[in-house]
């Protein structure tokens, strides 16, 4: 555990240090459960650490801001960081270890393994922000092997995201349990974000948009209804409410993310606009 920082919970900021805890617990026969993020947590945060609480006898949340998935010109280096607000609420969420490693640590001189996963990843988000997920398959890929845990909980308000886990860690034979948690909302239904903190007042105003589209969409997809003029008034709603682009607005299969003419059998419709300078992504299920 490190000194250097004191925090209201232990912090390990080293892989040797995490491994030795964990090695620990293992002995003693615990159940392990683990909440990546990057930090700046909110509500929809901490419910995924309650996920992860019901279902294990010790909890590891880390926070690692991760280099390699953000593009150049993306928001890593303004990216919000709040290390001690962060420790303070996962102590009062009963965590029992905050695993906060550094950039070397997590990449030291001379790696060049990367993880890539294809399918899920060939439209969306994966069309948007080339190489972002390889990044996330990478750092997710070594946070799994350092913390070792029985089971790790991932949002679904990252559906893509989630789906690319679930398709490396089959792929990968990794012995983890891959847990989703509902994406959880403001009181107007915009999904929590740490990147909320980006939008002005006039821009939260517009953003509200962006879940009343998405509800709209749904709502006539599940009546049968051709998905390609729904899809396309639902972004001349955003541009109307607001927006400075729709990036993308489309209906695709739950499990293989293949583009969907109907509703007709489990799917998700997701989205990707731009408020302001501000990137909100968003999806519910048809």
């Amino acid at each position: 555990m490190s000194d250097a920082a004191p925090l209201p919970l232990p912090v390990a900021r080293s892989i040797a240090s995490l491994r030795q805890t964990v090695g620990d617990w293992r002995a003693n026969g615990l159940r392990i459960g683990f909440v990546p993020t990057m930090g700046a947590l909110h509500a929809g945060h901490l419910s995924l650490v309650e996920m992860a609480r019901a279902r294990a006898d010790r909890v590891v949340v880390s926070i690692f801001v991760n280099p390699t998935q953000f593009g150049p010109s993306e928001d890593f280096s303004k990216y919000p960081r709040q290390e001690r607000a962060d420790a303070a609420r996962l102590a009062a969420f009963g965590v029992d270890v905050l695993y906060a490693p550094t950039v070397d640590e997590m990449y030291p001189a001379g790696a060049t393994t990367a993880v890539t996963v294809g399918g899920v990843t060939d439209r969306l988000e994966g069309v948007c922000r080339p190489g972002h997920f390889s990044g996330v398959a990478t750092v997710v890929t070594k946070l799994l092997n350092q913390v070792r845990p029985d089971l790790a909980v991932f949002g679904e308000k990252d559906y893509q995201q989630l789906l690319v886990v679930r398709r490396m860690v089959a792929d990968l034979d990794l012995a983890v349990d891959i847990v989703p948690g509902p994406t959880v909302r403001e009181a107007d239904g915009l999904a929590m974000s740490s990147r909320n903190a980006y939008l002005s007042s006039e821009d939260r105003a517009v953003a509200a948009a962006l879940p009343a589209t998405l509800s709209f969409v749904a709502s006539q997809l599940r009546g049968g209804l051709d998905a390609a003029p729904l899809l396309e008034a639902g972004r001349t709603r955003l541009l109307k409410a607001g927006f400075s682009e729709v990036q993308y607005l489309d209906l695709a299969d739950a499990e293989t993310l293949a583009p969907l003419d109907r509703a007709d059998r489990p799917a998700r419709l997701l989205v990707a606009a731009k408020v302001g300078a501000t990137r909100l992504i968003d999806n519910v299920a048809v």
